[in-house]
């Protein structure tokens, strides 16, 4: 859609020309204005005003985007200009490649607040965590020292982002830390892998979706079908995994869902008119369609993540597991504009299919699960119950050997692995003297405790399948008994 400027100037240039402007007076009556136009009639003026009078020589165009902005800043976070050089980014971005530091930020209570930096970019390698709060932001090769109070996201991300190898420092405020974090990090080229993912165990997936790329949807479906070629037979189940995915392609979040769902709504959208309700139905044959899912999120799984997650859960497709989801539920449209900037304005919020709004509230898990150390939890079992084998001279057992020792876990192991838990990041460890994700399946599941839950929860679903089915084979030839 194209935006003409043009006649938008020449009515401003109308109103002000009709104004009979009285420099000073220094009042000026907006009494014969129509009411919603008045206040154009009071910005020219002051345009005019700034334009003339100004100590200074100042940039029209400057003052134009200011006022912009200004207006924008007063609806909500996800509102907002994109200049031509930001729009441009933008569009970069869903394709899965741009040039920055690798996070996902948002305005939280009045504060530039990281979602999650994405895996394996220099944010997520310097240590950002979920939940900083940015308070200033330093570039000193351009000799720049802001704070982000009052600064859009889009200013702030402009601020960041930088060619591959210059440097930037962010100062965080993180709770249960005293003053500001310092955290230089070397901007890079932002390459993100969609999809990440492995067998757990024979029959069993996990599937890692990072964020909602334009190809997301066909990674997930090949690498489910790699992974069931791999397991040699179908698989029965996959742990859907979205923690810390921020988001993405609505269009990704309906073809994922598609997967899974045969044509059923996947999600709705209602704006100011609540006559108007759109709803978006998945679409296809749902190739997995009977594959068993357990759905894991956080507290940092937002937007398009959220809807795949809802739209499971509503169609009891899918458990859901973890903590409440971020709340990130309306729907922005860009606007393409004629100086190849661009508008980007929240038209609509989300609803799930059974009609629940994500906003503010986000997906809340079936089963919650929270983040455990697992090191602190392997020395909490080894000393809460004494047994039988614990007693000293204790009758042998058939399968036990007199000469078999017990003798607890390594402390030392405990706290190395402690020390691999990240708060919000999922499990991690050092290489080459980086922190990377542990990506295989079997190695992360011995650290990770909310993927453990979620897998359990897998395993029980076809367990308890397997009682059910039985229960009606055993109960199946009783009622059939006749009385001669």
């Amino acid at each position: 859609m194209k935006f003409k400027a043009r006649p938008v100037i020449v009515f401003f240039l109308a109103v002000f020309i009709g104004a009979g402007l009285t420099v000073g007076a220094g009042i000026y009556s907006l009494s014969q204005a129509a009411p919603n136009y008045q206040y154009l009639d009071l910005f020219t003026k002051i345009l005019h005003f700034v334009q003339t009078n100004y100590v200074e020589e100042v940039d029209t165009k400057k003052l134009m985007e200011g006022a912009i902005k200004g207006m924008l800043a007063t609806l909500d976070p996800h509102t907002v200009y994109l200049s031509p050089e930001m729009f441009k980014e933008m569009q970069v971005d869903t394709q899965g490649k741009f040039g920055g530091l690798g996070i996902e930020i948002n305005v939280n209570d009045g504060y530039l607040t990281v979602v999650t930096p994405i895996e394996d970019t220099p944010a997520f390698l310097a240590g950002v965590e979920p939940g900083d709060k940015i308070i200033l932001i330093e570039d000193k090769a351009k000799n720049l020292k802001k704070e982000t109070k009052n600064l859009s996201l889009q200013e702030a991300v402009n601020l960041m982002r930088g060619e591959k190898g210059t440097k930037v420092t962010i100062h965080v405020a993180r709770k249960g830390v005293q003053g500001l974090k310092p955290i230089e990090i070397t901007r890079d080229i932002i390459k993100v892998a969609a999809v990440k993912g492995g067998l757990l165990d024979k029959d069993y997936a996990w599937i890692r979706i990072v964020q909602f790329q334009s190809s997301t949807s066909r990674d997930v479906k090949k690498k489910l079908e790699q992974l069931a070629k791999d397991n040699g037979k179908p698989l029965m189940g996959a742990v859907l995994d979205f923690r810390n995915n921020p988001g993405g392609l609505l269009e990704e979040a309906i073809n994922v869902s598609s997967l899974f769902l045969e044509k059923v709504p996947v999600v709705s959208t209602m704006g100011r008119s609540k006559a108007k309700k759109e709803v978006e139905y998945a679409r296809g044959a749902a190739p997995f369609k009977n594959l068993k899912l357990v759905v894991l999120v956080n507290e940092a799984s937002a937007s398009a993540s959220e809807i795949v997650a809802g739209a499971l859960q509503d169609h009891k497709r899918g458990l859901v597991v973890g903590k409440p989801t971020f709340g990130k539920g309306s729907v922005q449209t860009v606007i393409d504009l004629e100086n190849k900037s661009a508008l980007k304005l929240t038209v609509a919020r989300y609803y799930t299919p059974n009609g629940i709004s994500i906003q503010g509230k986000g997906i809340v898990p079936d089963i919650e699960v929270d983040r455990v150390d697992m090191a602190l939890l392997e020395k909490a079992r080894e000393g809460k119950f004494l047994k039988e084998a614990d007693l000293e001279n204790h009758l042998v057992g058939e399968n036990e050997s007199k000469a078999e020792e017990r003798s607890p876990q390594s402390t030392e192991k405990n706290e190395k692995d402690s020390k691999n838990q990240d708060r919000l990041f999922g499990v991690i460890k050092e290489k080459n003297g980086k922190k990377v994700r542990i990506e295989d399946p079997k190695e992360l599941i011995k650290l990770d405790f909310q993927l453990q839950q979620a897998f359990s929860y897998l395993k029980a679903w076809n367990i308890f399948e397997k009682v059910s089915q039985g229960v009606k084979e055993v109960r199946a030839p009783l009622n059939e008994t006749k009385t001669e």
